[in-house]
């Protein structure tokens, strides 16, 4: 275990891409919140991985569309593993495909809440304690957005697709605002990546179905993802602001 980097905020980290960069985060030195919405037994397994090769972690159930949970959990990961330092937007939910028409307005609010609102409200608290101007000593935010956001994927998730879209915007104003008080804002846009969030869109083999039409001619892995946040957060990309970097092999 190397020595600290730091205290980082993963938003939906019991799974998927948040989990592997939780463990990758631990592994470079962070102290890790993994946050989560219900799974309590996956955020602990995340946990509990962590602290098994000497890292420290936390995991804090917090619904991030919810400005007095998000508070309350960068609270606790204050007094428990010291002032946050990173921050990675990851929390995201996608429904069922469907087409256009078939996106009611009760599931468009379910998903803009979580994907865009929820992403919005873990910034801002994280600027608040970051920020050079309010005594904080800098640090980093990386957003996961994804490819749908570049594809609009027609037939399948308009909804998702428009709120990564908004992710991608608020991305680039927000890395211009708050870049002169020490916090570098970026983006990661994931492709096509084996994790359970295609089995809850209603088709667990997607990435297999669609991996032929990949330059790469295969799915990614969350670990590819995580090294490309963890990058962004590291010193090594610190001139790096506003930047969109896509991990899609190729499409």
């Amino acid at each position: 275990m190397e020595n600290s980097t730091g205290t980082i905020v993963i938003t939906g980290a019991s799974r998927g891409i948040g989990a592997a960069t939780a463990l990758m985060a631990a592994a470079e030195g962070y102290s890790v919140c993994v946050n989560y919405r219900v799974n309590d037994a996956a955020a602990e397994e995340v946990v509990n991985r962590i602290i098994a090769e000497g890292g420290r972690a936390i995991a804090v159930a917090a619904d991030v569309a919810y400005e007095d949970a998000v508070s309350a959990m960068y609270d606790r990961v204050e007094d428990e593993l010291g002032p946050v330092t990173a921050l990675v937007n990851n929390a995201g939910i996608l429904e069922p495909q469907g087409s256009f028409l078939d996106i009611d307005v009760d599931r468009l609010r379910r998903v803009i809440e979580t994907n865009v609102v929820g992403a919005f409200v873990c910034a801002q608290e994280a600027v608040r304690r970051m920020s050079r101007s309010r005594g904080g000593s800098g640090g980093g935010i990386v957003n996961v957005s994804s490819v749908a956001a570049r594809s609009g994927a027609p037939h399948e998730y308009i909804d998702y697709a428009a709120s990564k879209g908004a992710l991608d915007a608020m991305t680039a104003g927000l890395a211009r605002e708050v870049a002169p008080d020490g916090i570098r804002v970026n983006l990661v846009r994931p492709g096509f990546i084996y994790t359970d969030m295609h089995a809850d869109g209603g088709e667990p083999g997607r990435v297999d179905r669609l991996a032929n039409g990949i330059p790469l001619q295969r799915g990614g892995e969350p670990d590819d993802v995580a090294r490309a946040i963890l990058w962004l957060l590291s010193d090594r990309a610190d001139y790096a602001v506003g930047v969109s970097l896509d991990v899609t092999g190729g499409i």
